[in-house]
């Protein structure tokens, strides 16, 4: 089965100023729509535009925290059409037990991971519906579907996000809009393990000693673009997607 992209067809993209939500907007993109994106730092969405611009795509950027409400849904007000939430905003702080966990950490990885995504939900699902043929997509992660030592506040947050997009799929059954999951595993990007040990490199770069083929960012965009680009009748609930290497949350070969 194949589907086209209609002319205009607009995707919203958060977190898109690296990693996953970075490359999925280079495929989007690509892939014919015209690409909004989002996240905090404008100086590299800004400059990520521009790259797609100059490619002859049809992007823009918005600089935008999905934790502020206030915010969102001035952004939400400032879209004239929207087809596509690719819901990508979020992180890991720490690997901690449970017993040493810091709430203030819980309580930020809660607010990216959950509250983000609700607040672009909330505040785009109108223009989505308006589009007669919307979707929402979220990406997880095989933490909200399994739990690790050490991975506390993170599997709680991406549970959270889990049940969020299950809901959410059952209560707009009959609307013109799917809800699709992307649950990625391992995957190497330049931030996300440095961000979650505060920047250290070493600590860090351990995470994928000896794994030899980790995900790459672009693997789980090309994941996003094949779901939103079926025929509008079809929902891919939840794709996982693992590196071969890894069988579950805690068993990864890792070559000597």
């Amino acid at each position: 089965m194949t589907s086209t992209v209609a002319r205009g067809s607009t995707a919203v993209v958060t977190g898109a100023s690296s990693g996953i939500g970075a490359a999925a907007a280079r495929r989007l993109a690509a892939a014919g729509y015209r690409v909004v994106l989002t996240a905090r730092r404008a100086e590299r969405i800004e400059a990520l535009a521009q790259e797609l611009s100059a490619a002859g795509h049809a992007a823009v950027a918005y600089a935008l925290d999905v934790t502020d409400r206030a915010a969102v849904d001035a952004f939400a007000a400032s879209l004239e059409r929207v087809d596509v939430l690719v819901n990508n905003a979020g992180g890991a702080l720490g690997l901690d037990p449970v017993a040493q966990g810091d709430p203030a950490d819980w309580r930020a990885m809660y607010e990216v991971n959950v509250l983000g995504v609700l607040h672009m939900t909330q505040a785009l699902l109108p223009g989505l519906i308006a589009s007669g043929a919307g979707t929402v997509l979220v990406v997880s992660s095989t933490a909200g579907h399994g739990t690790y030592e050490g991975g506390g506040g993170y599997v709680a947050a991406k549970h959270g996000t889990h049940a969020l997009t299950e809901t959410l799929r059952l209560e707009l059954v009959g609307e013109p809009v799917r809800v699709i999951e992307i649950a990625p595993g391992m995957v190497a990007t330049e931030e996300f393990s440095l961000n979650r040990f505060g920047g250290d490199a070493e600590r860090a770069a351990r995470v994928y000693a000896g794994v030899a083929q980790p995900l790459t960012a672009d693997d789980v965009a090309d994941t996003i673009v094949w779901t939103v680009t079926r025929p509008q009748h079809v929902n891919v609930d939840l794709l996982v997607v693992r590196p071969r290497a890894q069988g579950s949350n805690t068993k990864v070969h890792r070559e000597s």
